[in-house]
């Protein structure tokens, strides 16, 4: 069995890279490394191209012999989509569209495609499958985008999907240093720097967090169990919601850190509550959830203290700067 992951040295291409060789498959992959991190999959045996999705051409001849294509690369930056909206569709939506028409070319048996929550959008929670999806920005809407051609193509070219709809996944392995995205991720490495996370709005929007662990074996059976096809899935947790003013507490406790955190204007077009129904998950996927928060915070904390706390890369440019873009942002605060 040979699987392609695009966005493989991501936190979950790296995590499911490591996944699949346990499972002595031969595993490909393609990285442009602005979110991802070489060292995520150092010492694997891979075969890695460090190209652009966007490049039809490439992603062709990269994908040649493989069975089952996992697309995992995105730029995953639902809120970043308000103010840079043609860095974050270009590359959600051409480079899925070129990601597929490679493994078409190749005659690719299965594609698993890694959506977002985002695609919900303002509805009520939680989310089921069924649920018509009202995206609300860029991001969700890119994602939605991807996800109905992949069923077009699908039926043109008889292949087989899946979608999954990992939400708020958090571990080891997860970018750390990217000012735009991560919330726990971000909280964490500021604290280590004895510097205030910055809030935006009221802090009271609810979420809920997947460790990377529970998703893994549920990516696993959308991409491989001969019986499961043509499903559209959420994968994480139901349980155990939490405002981003509880995340803050809960992890500054764990650092023992006294400061209280800065608040800030909210963001545009941010829902208050995001979560998912497992309901589906459990029933197709087998789906448990094995790790609470607080514990999967213990490993992000190990994790990012044992690489040390980083400055925050502002990597890619603002399309629009208005009174609605975080002064985190326009200012480079972090």
């Amino acid at each position: 069995m040979k699987v392609f992951i695009s966005g493989i040295a991501g936190f979950l291409g790296s995590h499911l890279a490591r996944w699949c060789l346990n499972k002595n498959y031969q595993v490909v992959g393609c990285d442009t490394l602005h979110g991802g991190d070489i060292n995520n999959i150092k010492g694997l045996n891979i075969e890695f191209y460090k190209i652009d999705c966007s490049n039809l051409e490439l992603m062709t001849d990269s994908m040649k012999g493989v069975d089952v294509l996992c697309h995992a690369a995105a730029f995953a930056h639902e809120g970043l989509s308000n103010v840079s909206p043609k860095l974050v569709c270009e590359n959600n939506v051409v480079g899925s569209v070129s990601t597929f028409t490679a493994a078409v070319r190749n005659k690719v048996k299965r594609i698993v495609f890694c959506s977002s929550m985002a695609r919900y959008g303002n509805i009520p929670t939680p989310y089921h499958e069924d649920d018509t999806p009202k995206p609300i920005d860029p991001y969700g809407i890119s994602k939605l985008a991807a996800e109905d051609i992949l069923k077009v193509l699908s039926k043109t070219y008889n292949f087989e999907y899946n979608i999954a709809i990992p939400h708020n996944i958090i571990g080891p392995n997860q970018k750390y240093d990217d000012a735009f995205r991560n919330v726990a991720s971000i909280m964490i490495n500021l604290i280590l720097q004895n510097r205030s996370p910055t809030i935006y709005g009221d802090g009271n929007q609810k979420r809920c967090f997947s460790d990377i662990d529970d998703c893994i074996s549920c990516m696993d059976k959308l991409m491989f169990d001969p019986g499961i096809k043509s499903e559209t899935i959420n994968i994480g947790p139901d349980e155990e919601f939490i405002s981003i003013n509880e995340l803050y507490n809960l992890i500054s406790n764990k650092l023992h850190f006294n400061k209280g955190p800065v608040y800030d204007q909210k963001r545009p077009n941010e829902v208050n509550e995001a979560f998912c129904s497992s309901d589906k998950a459990r029933k197709i996927l087998s789906y448990k959830t094995k790790i609470k928060i607080s514990d999967s915070l213990d490993k992000m904390i190990n994790y990012i203290k044992s690489n040390g706390s980083k400055k925050f890369q502002y990597n890619y440019d603002l399309e629009i700067d208005s009174s609605l873009t975080p002064k985190t942002w326009s200012k480079k605060l972090f």
